[in-house]
């Protein structure tokens, strides 16, 4: 993996962003490469719409309890298509490995394996939509100081404290989030 580029890092939206969509956003980086970038936000979920909820509107039956996580919103490219970020103990013919320890994979197939005890990954998030960037995008959106970057954890990704996980990915930076503003290297 070139170092230039971020797949398997978490961006960190800065305060004043100046997109709603992106206020206080957490995103995984999932592809990275000379010609896009494409992630999945890990901390916006959509209130009202749980995994069990989805799987039984999709008619895909489980096995065996589905934990009530909520469903998130990865981002607003594509909001009609589910995103599954999970652990790579888990791999689909067509699953994009991610750093880390992570995989993507889009199919039906992983949504029937999320209901099938002793199939599933380890941990999963189910997101509806993506966050992408053209060439170039996202380099010049961090030069500009839009997104902080740190390196993903496991930890992060996954747990449900959706209302704290943009403040400790800023802390893992060491950064106190009381003393950001909008302007870029200002202090509060």
């Amino acid at each position: 993996m070139d170092s230039a580029f971020l797949t398997g890092q978490l961006l960190i939206a800065m305060p004043g962003i100046g997109d709603s969509r992106f206020e206080r956003s957490v995103i995984l980086i999932c592809a990275h490469d000379v010609r896009h970038a494409m992630g999945v936000a890990v901390n916006r979920p959509v209130e009202g719409l749980t995994v069990p909820d989805l799987l039984e509107r999709l008619e895909i039956e489980s096995a065996g309890p589905v934990a009530p996580d909520f469903v998130l919103f990865g981002g607003p490219v594509e909001v009609e298509r589910g995103f599954v970020v999970h652990t790579d103990d888990y791999r689909a013919e067509h699953s994009l490995g991610v750093d880390g320890g992570l995989a993507l994979t889009t199919t039906r197939e992983v949504l029937e394996v999320m209901g099938a005890p002793g199939r599933q990954p380890r941990k999963a998030l189910l997101a509806l939509g993506y966050a992408g960037w053209g060439a170039g995008q996202l380099e010049r959106e961090i030069r500009e100081h839009v997104w902080l970057t740190v390196e993903a954890d496991e930890a992060l990704v996954f747990d449900d404290d959706y209302d704290t996980k943009w403040a400790r990915a800023l802390a893992k930076l060491g950064v106190d989030p009381t003393f950001l503003n909008a302007e870029a290297g200002g202090r509060a």
